[in-house]
C-alpha cells in the first residue's frame, strides 16, 4: 500500500509557504490607509468613503499578459513583468478617469519555485507602486501535468474609482478636436504571437543575442522593455485639464481602439509621419514581410495611450505630460461626416 501524499502528486504546500513569506513585504509596501485587512484574509477589504468621492462609482478591469509570458520564459527573466500586468490593467480603468484603488493577482505555475514567484510578485508590487493601487489578494495554483515546470500565467484584476460627473466617456468628442499620443518605447503586451512567429521561426534569432547590428540590447531585453504605466499621467492631466476621450491601446491598434471612444458620427484621421515609430516595430515588419495595414492593427506603432481633447486645452495637457517624464505628439484630429472609424494617413 502506498503512502501517497500531496507533494508525490507534485504539489509543494512548503515551497508555496515560503513563496508567500518572501512576497509579504512587496505586498506591504503597496498598501493604502484605506485597506482594512491584513495580507493572507479570505477577503480583500477597501474603505471606498475615504476617497474623497461625492458620488463613487467604481471600476473594474481584468487582463493578463498575453504571450510576452513565453518570451519571460525563454529568457528566464521574471522580475519586470509585473508590471505588464499592472499596466494593462490600471490603463484600462484610467480610460473613464478611475484612479487605481487596488490590484489582485491570480499566478499559475507548473512547479511552484519560490525564487520566480517572487520576482514575478516583485513586478507586480512595482506596478502597483508606480500606479499607486494597493495589491490587497491574489492567488497561487500549482497545476503538475497541467503545466510544465517553469510554466506560468499570470492574471490581473484592478478596480478603481470616479466620481460620477467626473466620468470620461467620449460622449463630448466634436468636430476639430486633436488627438494626442503618449509615447510607447516598445511592444507593451500586445502582438507577441506574431514577435515571436517573426523573430524566432522566420529570421530564427536566438533569445540571447543582440536584437539588431550595433546593439548590445538582445532579443529578450527588448521584448521584455516593461510597459509605460500611464495612469499616473493621465489622472494629473485630469486634475487641471478636462480630457473628452481616452484610448489605451492594446489588441487591435490604433484603429481597434480609438474608435471604441468615437462618437458613431465621426471619425479619428491620425497622421502617422507625425511620430517616429520606435525600430522594433520597423525591424518585426522587416522581417516577416507584414502589411503596415496588419502592423497597426496588431502592434501599438509607438503609441501607447491616446487622449481626444479641445483645441484650447493641447498646449497645456502636453505640458502636464512632459513633466511627468513620457512624450507626447499631436498625431491627428476628429473629423465630422463619419461613421466612427479610425483612418492612419
Amino acid at each position: 500500500m502506498s503512502n501517497e501524499t500531496y507533494e508525490s502528486a507534485g504539489v509543494n504546500i512548503a515551497a508555496g509557504e515560503e513563496a508567500v513569506e518572501r512576497i509579504t513585504p512587496l505586498i506591504e509596501k503597496t498598501l493604502r490607509p484605506e485597506v482594512l485587512t491584513k495580507i493572507g484574509g479570505f477577503g480583500g477589504a477597501f474603505d471606498i468613503t475615504q476617497t474623497g468621492r461625492a458620488h463613487p462609482v467604481l471600476v473594474s478591469s481584468t487582463d493578463g499578459v498575453g504571450t510576452k509570458a513565453q518570451v519571460a520564459m525563454m529568457a528566464e527573466r521574471y522580475e519586470s513583468i509585473g508590471i505588464d500586468l499592472v499596466a494593462m490593467c490600471v490603463d484600462d480603468l484610467v480610460c473613464v478617469g478611475a484612479e487605481p484603488l487596488f490590484f489582485l493577482d491570480y499566478i499559475s505555475v507548473g512547479t511552484l519555485v519560490p525564487d520566480q514567484v517572487e520576482l514575478l510578485v516583485k513586478g507586480i508590487s512595482d506596478g502597483c507602486e508606480q500606479a499607486g493601487c494597493a495589491l490587497i489578494g491574489g492567488e497561487m495554483a500549482e497545476h503538475p501535468g497541467l503545466m510544465d515546470a517553469g510554466e506560468f500565467e499570470l492574471v490581473g484584476f484592478s478596480v478603481g474609482v470616479v466620481d460620477k460627473d467626473d466620468m470620461v466617456t467620449g460622449k463630448s468628442v466634436n468636430t476639430d478636436d486633436v488627438i494626442i499620443g503618449l509615447h510607447s518605447p516598445g511592444l507593451r503586451s500586445n502582438g507577441y504571437s506574431l514577435a515571436r512567429k517573426v523573430l524566432f521561426d522566420t529570421a530564427k534569432k536566438s533569445i540571447h543575442e543582440p536584437i539588431w547590428e550595433g546593439t548590445d540590447v538582445t532579443v529578450g531585453e527588448e521584448l521584455l522593455r516593461p510597459s509605460v504605466i500611464y495612469t499616473p499621467t493621465v489622472l494629473k492631466i485630469l486634475e487641471q485639464n478636462p480630457i473628452k476621450a481616452i484610448a489605451h491601446i492594446t489588441g487591435g491598434g490604433l484603429p481597434g481602439n480609438v474608435n471604441r471612444v468615437l462618437p458613431d458620427n465621426m471619425d479619428a484621421q491620425i497622421h502617422k509621419e507625425m511620430w517616429s515609430t520606435p525600430r522594433i516595430f520597423t525591424e518585426i515588419q522587416s522581417l516577416g514581410n507584414i502589411d503596415e495595414d496588419e502592423m497597426f492593427k496588431v502592434f501599438n506603432m509607438g503609441i501607447g495611450m491616446v487622449l481626444i481633447v479641445d483645441q484650447q486645452s493641447v498646449d497645456s495637457t502636453q505640458e502636464i505630460i512632459d513633466s511627468t517624464g513620457i512624450s507626447s505628439t499631436q498625431i491627428g484630429t476628429v473629423k465630422a461626416n463619419g461613421t466612427g472609424s479610425v483612418q492612419i494617413v
